[in-house]
């Protein structure tokens, strides 16, 4: 066994990886970039190097500092994680050529399953079955349009590189194809440095249920059944689950021995999964199912495998790079209970998914698993943490086990309910509805689930009075809850001829809300609050709640409602943006510009394309109007930066 690794990783994973090393009694060098310096994963190793500036193609993607920093540190081999260089064949011949050990398949391997148009002719070759469509070289837009009016709409266009949804785009009708192909071909340039796509058929009710497989140095491979990564929002997971429901015998059959025989045809040493799509509109069949790729990697979604299969995947990983054989044969690898993992993000659900960035100001997971269940929590940040736009907005992954689907998914709502995060827009509540949601809950789950939920799942109901008044009591500096005592609460309790009242004003959303607090000689407080609320309420103290600076978040179930504490001492300057302007809605990098100043435009018209965290964002002109300024191409924005300006008689 190695005495020394170095993980080229950050955040989540880098901790994963750590917690299973310390415990094997491997020592851990971390890597880290200026935004990282003071990060979770770099307190939690026993060593660290850095190794760039924030950018992740100045750090994190360069292999030549992370080889430097293993030679350096002593370290024998280097873990990759997830992302980043963890399937780049390239990074594993720099890491062997130094007289390392990549602790991941070989660079054979990785090259082999690494294009999916390659990936699917070899697949074909193995006897895997792939979906129907177009995997050749030529790229000419002429070929690529005939061959999908062979194919047939609807289609789908996907990257032959990378993964995660990047460059993938669903087309319905033939008129679309140009654009989307165009807008797929941009995409994936960004995300993979390729832009050559493949073309394939849409299937109906699409399924993504993919299995994880295991081989060593010795020629063995196993699999560890099967995950169901179905709910998905703009082709990314969100909720993942082991083993998938409905699953019949028959097709866990089929499905797990061409994964076996798709890592074979490969001599493939190490974790990795096979991807399949389904067609699930007449139940589950052995016969629809289709390869989709390999990642020859360890999944973000692992933990639900680990949960119903009793395995550590990372000291598996640890063991076979070591040269050791598998730990367990097949027949030893039992299935046992279910496992569910939620994926929590900073982004807004109800914005279409918008990443968000902020400081972690307040960060409280679950104490204990709910009765019955077991819980694991995977993060890499704490309290005070920076989400940045640098880097994948996730927070943590909650993951839950059960002895059958119905509980482990009651203990996945109930953890969902007790996590609480301020400072930053997140998608606990998103996640808790989809988690309630009928079809979900009764496993009829595809990829289009999410999509033709979206409106009900991602709607927030408006706060209730009740939520406002505590918001306010808190604001006010009264109540148990308060972190800090000021001068009005010393005084609580006490009024010479009547009850004191202090007047707090808050700021939800567009809305400007003035309360009254005065202390009841009870010792409770009573809120009073104004239009639109117009009630006043008894509270003896505030629920569930973080304050933060010049905020309140007030926690219902999953839902955290944060109301601006407006400082009275501070100039009111407002400054209109109003419909005269639009606003990036996130951070990101202005990828083209269609239309320029002086242009008159329509409602709805693009007008230009932001993109954020490698995934494209249309920008479209929200009422009829003349273009008066517009952002450049290639400029950097933050959340907020006006975009485009339109012309004064555009309102008049």
């Amino acid at each position: 066994m190695f005495a020394k690794i170095l993980i080229a990783n950050r955040g989540e994973i880098a901790c994963r990886v750590i917690r299973t090393a310390r415990r094997m009694g491997v020592r851990t060098v971390a890597v880290y970039s200026d935004a990282d310096a003071g990060a979770f994963h770099v307190g939690m190793s026993d060593e660290a190097a850095h190794i760039g500036p924030s950018p992740v193609g100045e750090s994190y993607l360069r292999g030549d500092k992370i080889v430097a920093a293993a030679l350096a540190t002593g370290a024998e081999a280097i873990h990759p994680g997830y992302g980043f260089l963890s399937e780049n064949p390239d990074f594993v011949d720099q890491v062997t050529a130094a007289g390392l050990v990549f602790i991941g398949p070989s660079a054979a391997s990785i090259r082999a399953m690494g294009l999916k148009d390659a990936a699917k002719r070899l697949m074909e070759k193995a006897g895997v079955p792939v979906v129907p469509g177009y995997h050749g070289e030529a790229q000419e837009i002429v070929l690529l349009a005939s061959k999908a009016r062979e194919i047939g709409y609807p289609l789908l266009i996907k990257a032959r590189a990378g993964g995660g949804g990047k460059g993938m785009r669903r087309v319905e009708h033939p008129d679309d194809f140009s654009e989307a192909l165009s807008g797929a071909r941009r995409e994936a340039k960004a995300a993979f440095g390729d832009d050559r796509v493949l073309v394939e058929k849409y299937v109906d009710k699409p399924r993504h249920i993919e299995v994880q497989v295991f081989g060593d140095s010795f020629g063995n491979v196993v699999h560890l059944y099967e995950r169901d990564c179905s709910a998905q929002r703009r082709h990314q997971k969100v909720i993942e689950e082991a083993p998938a429901p409905g699953m019949t015998p028959a097709l866990r059959k089929a499905m797990t021995e061409a994964a076996v025989k798709a890592a074979k045809a490969i001599d493939y040493s190490g974790a990795g999964t096979i991807e399949f799509i389904v067609d699930a509109s007449q139940g589950l069949k052995a016969d629809r199912f289709w390869f989709m790729e390999m990642n020859t990697r360890l999944q973000v979604e692992h933990p639900v495998t680990e949960m119903v299969t009793g395995t550590d995947l990372v000291e598996w990983q640890l063991r076979v790079a070591s040269g050791e054989k598998l730990p367990k044969t097949q027949s030893e690898i039992a299935l046992s209970g279910h496992a569910f993992e939620a994926r929590i993000y900073a982004e807004d659900a109800a914005k279409g998914f918008l990443p968000a960035t902020g400081t972690l100001h307040h960060l409280k997971f679950p104490d204990t698993a709910p009765e019955g269940a077991s819980m694991r929590i995977e993060t890499g940040v704490r309290t005070g943490d920076a989400i940045s736009p640098f880097y994948d907005p996730m927070i943590a992954k909650l993951v839950v086990h059960g002895k059958n689907r119905q509980s482990a998914l009651e203990a996945l709502g109930i953890s969902l309910s007790q996590t609480e995060i301020a400072g930053s827009t997140v998608n606990t509540a998103f996640l808790a509805a989809l988690a309630a949601d009928a079809d979900f809950s009764a496993g009829d789950v595809d990829t289009g689930l999410i999509g033709r939920h979206q409106q009900a799942l991602t709607a927030v109901p408006p706060p209730s009075s009740e939520i406002v008044a505590a918001a306010a009591l808190a604001a006010s500096g009264a109540g148990a809850q308060a972190p800090t005592r000021d001068p009005w609460s010393s005084l609580a309790g006490y009024a010479h001829f009547h009850a004191m009242a202090r007047r707090t004003r808050l700021r939800y959303g567009e809305d400007d809300i003035l309360a009254l607090v005065s202390m009841r000689p009870d010792g409770r407080f009573q809120v009073a609050l104004d239009a639109p609320y117009d009630s006043a309420l008894d509270l003896r103290a505030a629920p569930r709640l973080a304050r933060w600076p010049g905020h309140v978040t007030v926690f219902s179930g999953a839902v955290g409602y944060s109301f601006a504490v407006p400082d009275p001492l501070a100039r009111a300057d407002e400054i209109a943006a109003g419909a005269d302007s639009l606003r990036a809605p996130m951070p990101g990098l202005v990828k083209l510009v269609r239309a320029a100043k002086g242009e008159t435009v329509i409602k709805g018209q693009p007008l230009l394309i932001l993109e954020a965290m490698k995934m494209e964002h249309t920008i479209s002109a929200t009422h009829d109007g003349t273009i008066a300024e517009i952002a450049t191409e290639g400029a950097q924005v933050t959340d907020g930066t006006v975009l485009v300006r339109f012309a004064e008689e555009a309102h008049g």
